[in-house]
């Protein structure tokens, strides 16, 4: 009982502090308070859901809750329309929530069949493709179908495409290439995981030095960093100190 008395406590205060913040009427606290349980669900239908489907970050919190609970739902609407119509845009988005969901078999398969007639050099879609061939672990195809894209497109950029070609040579053991995609990568990747894999195959190539380099670089940026970026980069800095660590004795 005192575990559901509290629960009840909370919600209801939640419900209020809401109703003041966003200027609902002050009647509303007689329904949340008296209703207690029955209070707070009516309150949440009426008034709180119906602008979480309005707000951007709302949508974003609900969409994220559904995908935990059912991962499948936004793939099978998709399959769904497309059983519907049968369009580009549809194999596109089925397509992209199948590589979301690391079904690359099957992203694959749709990437191919848009790429023909006018779409056959889209560099979006031979990203896609390039994706899900390194999920399947066929970096030979997806190193080749990134540099068609280059070839088709020379003026596209992609930082997450850049990435994906430095891994792919890596993965291939073609480490000089590699070294010199990751060193452009140190310097324009948003994000710590190029730099961390640079500095992890410096390393495996016996050159602690640069290594070392790589890896205090990016502790001194995280350090002029704002707070959510290192938050949001925390494992991979951990790692790179991980790494600074297992080098020091290498290096004295």
């Amino acid at each position: 009982m005192p575990v559901l008395l509290i629960a009840s406590v909370l919600l209801q205060f939640v419900c209020l502090v809401h109703m003041v913040r966003s200027g609902r009427p002050y009647w509303w606290i007689w329904v949340i308070m008296l209703g207690s349980y029955l209070g707070v669900a009516v309150y949440f239908f009426t008034q709180i859901l119906p602008e979480l489907r309005h707000d951007p970050a709302g949508r974003r919190l609900v969409r994220n809750v559904r995908d935990r609970i059912d991962p499948e739902h936004q793939r099978r609407r998709i399959a769904q329309q497309l059983d519907v119509a049968d369009t580009v845009e549809n194999r596109r988005r089925l397509a992209e929530e199948s590589l979301r969901l690391g079904d690359y078999t099957n992203a694959a398969e749709l990437y191919r069949s848009v790429l023909k007639g006018i779409y056959a050099t889209d560099p979006a879609f031979l990203l896609g493709l390039a994706q899900s061939l390194a999920g399947l672990g066929d970096h030979a195809g997806a190193r080749d179908t990134l540099d068609a894209l280059i070839r088709a497109n020379p003026q596209f950029r992609s930082d997450e495409g850049h990435f994906l070609y430095a891994r792919c040579l890596e993965a291939l053991g073609e480490n000089d290439r590699a070294l010199e995609e990751y060193s452009v990568l140190a310097t324009s990747y948003p994000g710590e995981e190029a730099r961390l894999r640079y500095g992890r195959l410096l390393k495996s190539l016996n050159r602690p030095r640069d290594a070392r380099r790589v890896f205090e670089d990016m502790l001194k940026r995280a350090k002029a960093a704002p707070k959510y970026y290192r938050r949001k980069e925390q494992a991979h800095l951990d790692a790179a100190k991980q790494e600074l660590a297992e080098l020091a004795p290498a290096t004295e």
